[in-house]
């Protein structure tokens, strides 16, 4: 029997062995207890998911002997032919191939058949949205009343790509990337199934690199395996794939956080100098940091991998930081991730990030400025309430000797001249003078011979008391030369 990889050899062969995709397992299991089976289905979700693993396993529930039965058996004769794609009643159709009307039209004559061994004639269409629009109004009207024993699997992984008309008659299954540990702990399965010792941060750094796709995780095994027989390290799978370890991923965090430029520079020279994808090691390092922002906010969230030790020096480091920094960070790497995707020299913009993130979490703002004014108040201890000071009796000696109170000055009537239209109001007011303050009076000096009677002040009259401000405002001749100039009718 020729080899074959661990991605088909492993592939899931029951509802049990899908891994990642509670929420779809769980739906399609109760619906075929209650049997409330839809006529379509859409399977959505990135690459190596289990989108035609799950449609291949819904096929074998429906078929299988006794059934619909989702706890079938996975090596009766039926199940197998549909493993192996020897099925008649169930037919897989790549729509990038088959994307034309005729071939939809071929589809809807297959149709009226009724299936040749089991309950159901199941039409699973792969990769879906490259049919074109032709070819999805030529299924509409199939696809929304099919015969009873038709059903319709269809797997994309561009779902916005598929006709509004399509996806409603459809029930849709978002299928979510698989979570990283998951990845891990069955590749680690695989590796004792067939004899390989696999270290666990190997494993690590495999479904990482994965980015959430079990295939890839299994193909990227698959390969070291014939690289390194039958012994796989962590330092294997670096050196292989270009990964960075995340060791390495702490301590550019680490320098970062200590805004040590020479530092980052240099680590980010050796690991480009010794061949590592640097768009990798960014993605890293906008994880660790997207770890770090987490932590700040949810004093219980883990570290995405990183190490206790190492994860509990970098929040120790990053704990002089407020949570707005090292978003601000991110903001630079991604807008940095973002240039070196199309750009030739991805080392100088990387450097260039690394050098804005670390002036922008150190850069003084206004917010650090009230924040240290504040507590500069809050450790003076400005008083709630200052007691108000009463003022103390002023007692004065009035002498019997009259004196004479001279009148205060009336000031000169203020002419308001009648004024018409905007020309009137434009002559009036060249012709005004021009009126400045004039200096103040200067006191005749005093002989020592006369020397005024301080012992004594005079008696106030009763005259109406006006504040300071009135008197210097209505004597102001300022003020009475803009009241001459404006206090007029203007008619505009």
């Amino acid at each position: 029997m020729s080899y074959q990889v661990f991605a088909r050899k492993y592939r899931p062969k029951t509802f049990d062995d899908v891994l990642g995709q509670d929420h779809v397992v769980r739906t399609l299991r109760n619906a075929i207890a209650q049997k409330r089976l839809a006529h379509a289905y859409l399977f959505v979700g990135p690459r190596g998911t289990g989108k035609t693993s799950t449609a291949r396993i819904l096929a074998k529930a429906l078929n299988c002997t006794h059934g619909p039965n989702a706890d079938f058996d996975p090596d009766e004769d039926v199940c197998v032919e549909i493993a192996e794609g020897r099925s008649l009643d169930v037919l897989e159709i790549d729509g990038a191939s088959n994307n034309g009307v005729e071939q939809v039209r071929d589809l809807r004559e297959s149709v009226r058949f009724a299936p040749a061994r089991g309950q159901f004639k199941i039409f699973y269409i792969d990769e879906v949205h490259m049919l074109s629009n032709a070819a999805f109004n030529a299924l509409l009207k199939t696809l929304e009343e099919p015969p009873p024993h038709v059903k319709f699997i269809f797997a994309t992984t561009e779902a916005n790509k598929i006709l509004p008309t399509i996806l409603s008659r459809c029930q849709r299954f978002d299928l979510r990337p698989i979570p990283t540990e998951t990845i891990s702990k069955h590749l680690l399965h695989i590796a004792t199934a067939e004899g390989i010792t696999l270290d666990e941060t190997a494993a690590w750094a495999i479904a990482k690199g994965a980015d959430g796709g079990m295939r890839d995780a299994q193909s990227m095994l698959d390969q070291l395996v014939s690289f390194c027989g039958d012994s796989i390290s962590e330092a294997n799978v670096l050196d292989v794939f270009g990964f960075t370890s995340r060791e390495k991923v702490a301590a550019l965090t680490q320098t970062l956080l200590a805004r040590d430029n020479p530092a980052a520079l240099s680590l980010i020279q050796k690991e480009a100098e010794s061949g590592r994808e640097l768009s990798q090691l960014l993605g890293e390092l906008i994880g660790c940091l997207r770890a770090l922002l987490v932590a700040k906010l949810d004093p219980s969230a883990d570290g995405e991998g990183i190490p206790e030790a190492l994860w509990s020096a970098l929040l120790q480091a990053a704990d002089e930081y407020p949570p707005d920094r090292i978003l601000s960070a991110i903001d630079v790497f991604a807008e940095t991730e973002g240039r070196m995707k199309w750009a030739t020299n991805k080392r100088l913009h990387f450097e260039l990030g690394v050098i804005k993130a670390i002036q922008s979490i150190g850069e003084v703002r206004i917010t650090d400025v009230i924040k240290v004014l504040t507590k500069g108040a809050d450790f003076v201890g400005v008083p709630s309430s200052i007691p108000q000071l009463e003022a103390a009796p002023v007692t004065t000696q009035v002498t019997s000797a009259p004196v004479d109170v001279a009148p205060a000055p009336t000031p000169p009537p203020v002419v308001k001249p009648a004024v018409s239209g905007m020309k009137g109001l434009d002559s009036l007011i060249d012709a005004a003078p021009d009126v400045s303050e004039p200096p103040a009076p200067v006191e005749p000096p005093v002989s020592r011979e006369e020397k005024p009677a301080a012992e004594a002040k005079p008696a106030t009259p009763n005259v109406p008391a006006t504040s300071p401000a009135e008197d210097s405002f209505h004597n102001d001749p300022l003020i009475q030369a803009a009241l001459v100039k404006f206090e007029g009718k203007v008619l505009i």
